[in-house]
């Protein structure tokens, strides 16, 4: 079964969470969800209990097919954590499919994957983004070679569908 990576921390925006870890499902991907220790229940920002089933240093990168960050204060502390940031940087480099919500890109930012690279965030990370080498446009989903950037929840039917699209390709 082909299987995709979903990143946690406490301050998950819950919809960015819930919204992809089923709609992956439903395309037949197995969802494992990552955060900084494995087996352990963080908080979303709404207050959704999401349980981690790996650490960084049970993942083995090349088996996912993707990797999706979403955002809330999650990445921020995400971020903090050297495994997780070469989770993204190691799937970067192995040409898999890298998606990211809302404060999600702060992730591509501390892995250094953006340079060059046509991207979207929340507003607030904008300037991050930019000044990472990225270029922010202000659009729902923004495709560019593997990485498939949106801007915040009311952006997510886009962002899933322009994933799934990518990986069926």
């Amino acid at each position: 079964m082909k299987k995709v990576l979903i990143m946690v921390d406490d301050g998950v925006e819950d919809s960015e969470f819930i919204y992809p870890y089923y709609r992956f499902q439903e395309e037949g991907y197995r969802v494992d969800v990552v955060a900084t220790k494995g087996k352990e229940t963080y908080t979303g920002k709404h207050g959704v209990p999401i349980r981690s089933d790996l650490s960084p240093i049970d993942v083995e990168v090349a088996e996912y097919e993707a990797v999706i960050i979403p955002g809330g204060r999650a990445p921020d502390r995400m971020r903090m954590n050297p495994g997780l940031v070469k989770i993204v940087k190691d799937a970067f480099m192995m040409g898999k499919v890298i998606a990211a919500i809302c404060h999600g890109p702060q992730m591509l930012i501390e892995a250094d994957v953006l340079r060059g690279k046509k991207a979207t965030c929340w507003k607030s990370v904008s300037t991050d983004l930019r000044n990472a080498g990225g270029n922010y446009l202000d659009e729902a989903a923004v495709v560019d070679g593997m990485m498939v950037t949106s801007r915040s929840p009311a952006d997510l039917p886009l962002f899933c569908r322009e994933t799934i699209k990518l990986l069926k390709e």
